[in-house]
């Protein structure tokens, strides 16, 4: 019984945003309330049971989401990310432009939404096209690529950080950064090898002169090295926090390094030294940047922390319980856990748009069931969460805004959206699956 509440809620979910046209918060706070009457739990327990799941897990994460929202911004109004877009493209272009621009995107996804992204470097699109003779679609699908795929698998954007806190481990954000890094990478060369198969097949709808972009006036400002810094501190130091406890130092040592390596306090410090990224009015320019990360991550942070309430309410349940006894008798593999955990977060992702909100309610969904599914070490747990980012990629279409973004950033009919960005995203997912699984067989 409890399995097809818990589908009949799923499939509310969806419909509420997709055909209700109800806010996503509604539909997750309706689906708990729900689940829990539906399922029997004590009705003077149900509304206490879903503010704690949503605090609860926003103390785990939500400062880390703010934060690293913050930093998005700062690259945005700093024009760090068009410095590191050029650093890239001097070093890398002239050989492999495509590979350049997916080499951008996975540097600029990682702390920024990957649509804030492509919206800050859509005219180095332009200027690309322009000095490489690349068509325009080209040059897009490689830096939405990297994009793309930094941002699901990668904190601190919000996915990959809700994820962990969801099923557990915000403590190993170290972890999930380097898993998420490497599976990364092939995906940069993926989109570059896309890129340059049907990148040029593309229908673009322009007007004529449209490609005559002018350089951004902000790149030369910045030295190389303080532009790369918000996105580098943050994952050196929690870097160095991970390969600190694994080497076993004086306990001393440990400890600084787990302090300054926390996320919070990493982000911080990227922070602050952000503030001389600013020659003039530094305190003036940084406020703007805290209030429109904050104010562009108020959203994500509200659908996070449902799905928190929805997961803390699943808890209560028998499932847990059920699929326990399930798996006892079925015995499956960690590899089919991976793949359950793919197919969930695709359907989420297919179903309702948004990348974060597919991670958040498959790992709300997941979360009662480690111990059952033998998930109990931060590496499996790591592991799961590639593999729900992975599913959170399969595929971007029309329901969802990081589509419109490439689309009209671009100038490209929809009808080539869907053929190029929808089939990269679903390769994308399939990639990332693939190494996920690979990782799996030789580490666990």
């Amino acid at each position: 019984m409890i399995i097809l509440i818990v589908f009949a809620a799923i499939l509310f979910i969806v419909l509420s945003s997709t055909v209700l046209k109800l806010h996503p918060l509604a539909g997750l706070l309706l689906a708990a309330l729900g689940v829990g009457i539906a399922a029997g739990l004590p009705v003077d327990k149900i509304a206490e049971t879903i503010g704690k799941g949503f605090g609860d897990l926003m103390s785990k994460i939500g400062m880390m989401v703010i934060l690293g929202c913050v930093i998005g911004a700062i690259l945005d109004r700093s024009g760090a990310a068009v410095k590191v877009a050029d650093v890239i493209l001097q070093r890398f272009g002239k050989r492999s432009p495509t590979l350049a621009m997916a080499i951008i995107g996975a540097f600029v996804g990682i702390p920024v939404f990957c649509d804030s992204g492509f919206i800050i470097l859509h005219k180095l699109n332009r200027i690309v096209a322009l000095r490489t003779g690349k068509s325009l679609g080209t040059v897009a699908l490689a830096l939405s690529g990297g994009l793309f795929a930094t941002h699901t698998l990668v904190p601190p954007t919000p996915g990959p950080i809700s994820a962990a806190g969801n099923l557990g481990i915000p403590h190993s954000i170290g972890m999930v950064i380097l898993l998420g890094l490497i599976i990364s990478i092939p995906n940069l060369f993926v989109s570059a090898w896309f890129a340059e198969k049907f990148g040029g097949r593309v229908v673009e709808i322009q007007e004529e002169g449209e490609l005559q972009a002018e350089e951004p006036k902000q790149t030369n400002l910045l030295p190389a090295w303080k532009a790369f810094m918000p996105i580098l501190l943050p994952i050196i130091l929690i870097t160095l926090a991970s390969i600190g406890n694994l080497m076993e130092l004086p306990l001393e040592t440990t400890k600084w390094l787990n302090f300054f390596g926390s996320p919070l306090v990493s982000f911080l410090i990227a922070i602050f030294f952000s503030y001389s990224l600013f020659p003039l009015d530094a305190a003036q320019r940084m406020i703007l940047c805290f209030k429109e990360g904050i104010s562009h991550c108020g959203t994500t942070l509200v659908l996070v922390g449902a799905g928190g309430s929805f997961g803390a309410v699943l808890k209560e349940t028998e499932l847990k319980d059920l699929v326990s006894n399930w798996l006892a008798l079925n015995e499956m593999s960690g590899v089919a856990m991976l793949l359950i955990a793919f197919l969930i977060a695709a359907f989420f992702k297919t179903a309702q748009g948004s990348t974060t909100t597919s991670m958040v309610l498959t790992t709300s969904i997941l979360a009662p069931l480690l111990i059952s599914m033998g998930f109990v070490s931060p590496i499996q747990i790591a592991l799961l969460v590639m593999a729900v980012g992975s599913g959170a990629m399969t595929v971007s279409h029309s329901n969802d805004a990081w589509f419109w973004v490439f689309s009209q950033f671009t100038g490209i009919t929809p009808n080539s959206t869907y053929r190029t960005h929808t089939l990269l995203t679903g390769i994308q997912g399939l990639v990332s699956l693939f190494f996920t699984f690979l990782l799996y067989l030789i580490l666990v």
